[in-house]
């Protein structure tokens, strides 16, 4: 695995350092960046890999950093690294085209699996293309109506904005939410999200 490059995007030392060691006692090459402008500098003549970028830099901030990568035609699969209440960034983030997002603090199995998904999205989307029908699956279990609430939670609206867009009481949105995340599985937005975006990935790779 050590022709596997992680990009470490983030302006904080201590982060750099822990999931540096994290990342390299896995078997991963690893370079840090401690701002967006650095990493830009350099970024043209990486190889390999994937951009661990923090939304939240300070200068130039991740969404800025993944746009102007964008621009450039920099085509490494980019990770969010977010905190606390960043969920909305890294929806716009996603839409952007990111590969995922992990959440601070992080958890070791689900960085290396979100690591280990986007080089597969880089190397190839046949690996991604069926992870993305896995999403699919899950998704597809949803009726009609928690499909539209999981919709209006992707596009970052609140409960009170989907209740109004949908014609139902926010009590009713609350219901359809609590119901789509228990057959999802899953016990918080950020990972029903992640299915959704996940599911997303399989028409950039058809």
């Amino acid at each position: 695995m050590t022709d596997r490059h992680v990009y470490l995007v983030d302006d904080e030392a201590a982060v750099r350092r822990s999931v540096s060691f994290m990342l390299k006692a896995a078997g991963l090459s690893v370079v840090t960046f401690e701002s967006g402008e650095a990493f830009l500098k350099s970024a043209g003549a990486l190889g390999p890999g994937c951009a661990l970028l923090d939304v939240r830099l300070g200068g130039m901030d991740g969404l800025a950093v993944q746009q102007c990568m964008r621009d450039r035609g920099i085509m490494l699969p980019v990770i969010i690294i977010t905190g606390h209440g960043d969920i909305g960034l890294a929806v716009r983030a996603m839409k952007a085209g990111a590969v995922d997002f992990i959440e601070k603090p992080f958890e070791k199995a689900m960085l290396l699996a979100a690591i280990d998904q986007a080089f597969r999205y880089g190397e190839g989307h046949e690996q991604a293309y069926v992870l993305a029908r896995q999403a699919q699956a899950r998704l597809n279990a949803l009726s009609p109506r928690e499909s539209d609430v999981l919709g209006g939670l992707v596009d970052g609206h609140s409960n009170k904005v989907i209740a109004y867009d949908l014609g139902i009481s926010p009590r009713t949105v609350e219901i359809h939410r609590a119901n789509l995340m228990a057959k999802l599985g899953v016990g918080s937005l950020s990972d029903a999200l992640r299915i959704a975006f996940m599911a997303r990935l399989g028409d950039l790779a058809a």
